[in-house]
């Protein structure tokens, strides 16, 4: 059994971060902004080897995406796999933190649950709820197999 850390969780929350944010200056600089997702989520989550449960932010109509090509036309409306996707890192957004309601580690997984914060050009700030479950690789990477992602309850 492999152990994650809470301080291994913490980075790669960080690095998913960087990666959206990237992603969305790659668009605003008319680079590929395709293959600079593609790359973050191959990096990121665990679709190599497995359907990943994805549940992300701002999927209502086709709420689940466990495939690779579903994430990657949910992050950049990039495939036309779902009408309703409007690429969601290449809004662009800056300034993305994680506040972390709790990081569990349970065997050779890490579960990790709060919210998280982004920033769009005009500095407004959106919070998104979520959690997200860990494993690592056979080369000791950690990799997401759990994305759900939503915004908080307006009522």
């Amino acid at each position: 059994m492999t152990t994650i850390t809470k301080q291994e969780v913490i980075n790669a929350q960080e690095t998913w971060g960087r990666g959206i944010e990237e992603i969305g200056q790659v668009f605003t600089d008319k680079g590929d902004y395709v293959a600079r997702a593609t790359k973050m989520i191959e990096d990121l989550y665990f679709f190599q080897e497995h359907d990943v449960l994805f549940k992300p932010t701002l999927a209502a109509k086709d709420q689940f995406r466990n495939k690779f090509d579903d994430a990657l036309c949910y992050f950049v409306a990039s495939n036309g796999l779902h009408e309703e996707d409007k690429g969601f890192a290449i809004r662009p957004w800056h300034n993305v933190v994680f506040q972390n309601n709790g990081i569990k580690i349970v065997g050779d997984m890490a579960l990790a649950m709060g919210n998280y914060f982004l920033k769009d050009e005009t500095e407004v700030e959106l919070k998104v709820e979520y959690s997200f479950a860990y494993v690592k690789d056979s080369n000791n990477n950690l990799r997401i197999i759990l994305h759900h992602s939503s915004m908080p309850f307006q009522g």
